[in-house]
């Protein structure tokens, strides 16, 4: 049997429920409105008459909740989760007996830190990734231009073109454009239409056949096929700007120097940012491998629940990947129940931690979490704000992750560090589960 499992017997005097039964009806009987007489002066008899049925269940309710959580406090003991509470014996005019039964938080003694080490992963932004960066923005930033000579089309292309669908014959809804540019290759229409228009010239009305993907976002189109009577009104050619200071200054920079400056400094930071995951999975792994109290089988099967309910509804939605179709659920299961201990020993862990260091999420760590919430929304701000101040419940969602980070961040400034210094690439490539 767990050792953290408890039961407890806890034993309320009749006088005590009676006592809080008659403040509870003096409170009624100062408002209470009886035929005959002013508010506050009926006889208390007349009260517990008519009031009495009523409010016993929510006195005895407040009454067995405070005498759990005094004797909880008094002898020193943590449930892990809300206690179930059975009512042994309970009549009128005797004592109530109650049997409290609930799982304690196991006792945790943190080890010295120093004793751990962690890979440290270091990347840095070089030519390659700047210029990768910079040909991103310049293709952002492209223009078209048309072209005079006299050719056929190809992939790479960009035709404008006027055009207008129909499906045994009848036109359908949002099938017709006029002047649409379009790059050939680029697969942003339906499937087959592109490569149809390949090898033509401007002026020639080309009759493209496609059928509609059968997960095609517009329902009454999926799967059927269409006729798309099409013509080339011209052909085109992707030009990009040059990279000069004019470029620079689209994107605050005053030259090119300052902008790769720029972009370097913005690249070093996201990878820093993924360096730091990778640390923290391997803190992680390091303490999970460290510690092996026994966890409350209640937490532990909370945490299952919550991560079974996303299988299922990936499975719903088509959205498993490939290792959960290629498992039974039983092995499916094995596997979710080792993470759900996981996280919740780590959970466990990180919280004694935190208590002991005096760790906490202040205030102005939820403001600048909300700040930052709001800053994705232009425009919107003053509606986020709105949205947290009159919603504890996504307050508490933020707190969370703002808790572990800074938790994370105590531990890994005190274990030992082993940087490495590797690429950008393999930064992006690496995977613990298949070191």
């Amino acid at each position: 049997m767990s050792k953290l499992k408890q039961s407890l017997k806890i034993t309320i005097k009749a006088e005590t429920f009676a006592d809080k039964m008659n403040a509870r009806l003096e409170d009624l009987r100062k408002n209470a409105k009886l035929p005959g007489f002013r508010p506050g002066q009926a006889p208390l008899s007349m009260i517990r008459q008519k009031y009495e049925n009523s409010v016993k269940g929510e006195v005895l309710d407040d009454l067995i909740n405070e005498q759990v959580a005094s004797t909880l406090k008094e002898k020193q003991l943590r449930p892990a989760m809300r206690p179930a509470i059975k009512m042994d014996k309970y009549e009128d005019g005797k004592d109530i007996v109650l049997t409290v039964d609930f799982e304690s938080l196991p006792e945790i003694k943190v080890k010295p830190f120093d004793k751990l080490t962690v890979e440290k992963m270091v990347a840095t932004a070089g030519d390659k990734e700047i210029q990768d960066t910079l040909d991103k923005l310049a293709t952002a930033k492209k223009t078209s231009e048309l072209l005079k000579e006299d050719r056929a089309t190809k992939t790479g292309d960009v035709v404008v073109i006027d055009y207008v669908g129909s499906i045994d014959g009848e036109e359908f809804k949002g099938g017709k454009g006029k002047g649409a540019y379009l790059e050939l290759g680029s697969n942003t229409f339906i499937p087959g239409f592109e490569d149809q228009l390949v090898g033509h010239k401007v002026g020639d009305k080309v009759d493209v056949n496609v059928t509609f993907p059968e997960n095609y976002h517009a329902k009454d189109l999926a799967g059927k096929k269409a006729l798309f009577k099409t013509e080339i009104k011209e052909l085109r050619a992707w030009k990009k700007p040059e990279f000069n200071d004019e470029f620079a200054k689209q994107f605050g920079s005053d030259t090119m120097d300052k902008l790769k400056e720029m972009i370097k400094a913005e690249l070093d930071k996201e990878y820093a940012r993924v360096a730091h995951m990778h640390a923290k999975r391997a803190l992680f792994d390091a303490l999970d491998k460290e510690y092996d109290f026994e966890i409350p089988e209640s937490m532990a099967e909370a945490e299952f629940n919550g991560i079974w309910a996303q299988y299922e509804q990936a499975k719903k939605t088509g959205q498993l990947d490939e290792e959960e179709k290629k498992k039974s659920e039983a092995d499916l299961k094995k596997d979710y129940q080792k993470i759900a201990n996981r996280r919740v020993r780590l959970g466990l862990l990180l919280a004694k931690i935190a208590d002991e260091n005096q760790v906490k999420v202040e205030r102005e760590d939820l403001t600048n979490a909300v700040m930052a919430e709001a800053r994705r929304y232009p425009g919107q701000e003053k509606q986020v704000f709105e949205y947290y101040t009159k919603n504890p419940q996504a307050i508490e969602a933020i707190r969370a992750p703002i808790f572990e980070e800074k938790v994370v961040d105590f531990v890994l400034g005190k274990v030992q560090t082993k940087e490495k210094q590797i690429s950008v690439a393999d930064l992006y490539a690496f995977d613990p589960d298949k070191k």
